[in-house]
């Protein structure tokens, strides 16, 4: 089968390439390299230098008649999208609908559309948060992922454009960007390396002082659900997560064991657009995809701390 995966030199994409090589598919590259690296593309994908807004994303789509488009690039940050909405808006809404229309003239079979977990829940008391639950996005970057389910429920119905919804829980593992404003992991990771002290943001309410809670879910984990997504789960959405609550505070002592003399972390408050909590379902995507994450956090977080060292 032939994939073209945008954002695919990008932390997650690139994974999701790798697993796509891996399985005998073969894979096309779209990428602006804003964020990604062309480092983290595998030799055997063709890669191509293009923004998903580009008109030229039309003409090489139907050069390259892949059977599946799955859509990676995005702006990924919950606070930038809060500081600057109209860029979420361009990349998150505008840029999907270019992509989305290109697949529609292009005759694609079928689009994976990574959406996010915790943002388009909001908070919740029920936790983990099945996919029946309503969504309540907090953030632009949260909305704009609703609104980009939404495009994709229209384009199926007046198209039939098959689609499979993959809505990620806190994603981290190797090649994730420690200097960007998302990804705890390679962040607390890199802040140790250079023997700063990381910040752990808490509300500061009674009970909260440990941080906010997320569902971390390892990168190699997370590319195994775009490639059972192929061939399953069509016109429907699915959380792809652990189930598992961790705390800012625990995830940093996790990361610090694999450190000589960590610091204690700095303490801040919440960001414009933090959730206090979140985990996911996922018993919809065993029960759809054939999938659950097999990678412990322990595990996860040696494996990444390894990486970057």
């Amino acid at each position: 089968m032939k994939v073209l995966v945008t954002g695919g030199a990008g932390f997650i994409g690139s994974h999701v390439v790798d697993a796509y090589l891996a399985a005998g598919h073969e894979v096309v590259v779209v990428d602006n390299l804003s964020t990604g690296s062309p480092k983290n593309i595998a030799d055997g994908a063709r890669f191509v230098l293009m923004d998903i807004a580009a008109a030229e994303l039309e003409t090489l789509l139907r050069l390259e008649r892949p059977e599946v488009v799955n859509h990676h690039a995005a702006q990924i940050s919950v606070t930038a999208s809060a500081r600057d909405p109209a860029l979420d808006a361009r990349v998150n809404a505008l840029g999907l609908l270019n992509v989305l229309g290109a697949c529609v003239r292009s005759s694609i079979k079928k689009f994976i559309f990574v959406s996010t977990g915790g943002a388009i829940y909001g908070d919740t008391e029920q936790r983990p948060t099945p996919e029946t639950f309503p969504a309540r996005p907090l953030s632009p970057y949260g909305i704009h992922k609703l609104l980009g389910e939404h495009y994709l429920r229209f384009f199926s119905q007046q198209h039939g454009l098959e689609y499979t919804v993959l809505r990620y829980a806190n994603v981290y593992g190797p090649r994730q960007n420690p200097l960007g404003e998302a990804g705890v992991v390679a962040i607390f990771i890199h802040q140790l390396l250079q023997g700063q002290a990381p910040r752990i943001f808490a509300y500061p309410e009674p009970g909260e002082q440990d941080g906010m809670t997320r569902d971390y879910v390892y990168v190699e984990d997370v590319a195994r659900a775009s490639l059972l997504a192929l061939e399953r789960g069509a016109g429907e959405t699915v959380n792809v997560g652990t189930g598992v609550e961790t705390t800012t505070g625990t995830l940093y002592r996790e990361v610090a064991g694999h450190f000589p003399d960590p610091p204690e972390p700095e303490r801040a408050e919440a960001r414009p657009g933090d959730l206090r909590h979140s985990s996911l379902d996922v018993r919809k995507a065993k029960s759809i995809l054939g999938w659950q994450a097999s990678v412990s956090l322990h595990e996860g977080i040696e494996k990444t701390v390894a990486y970057f060292s």
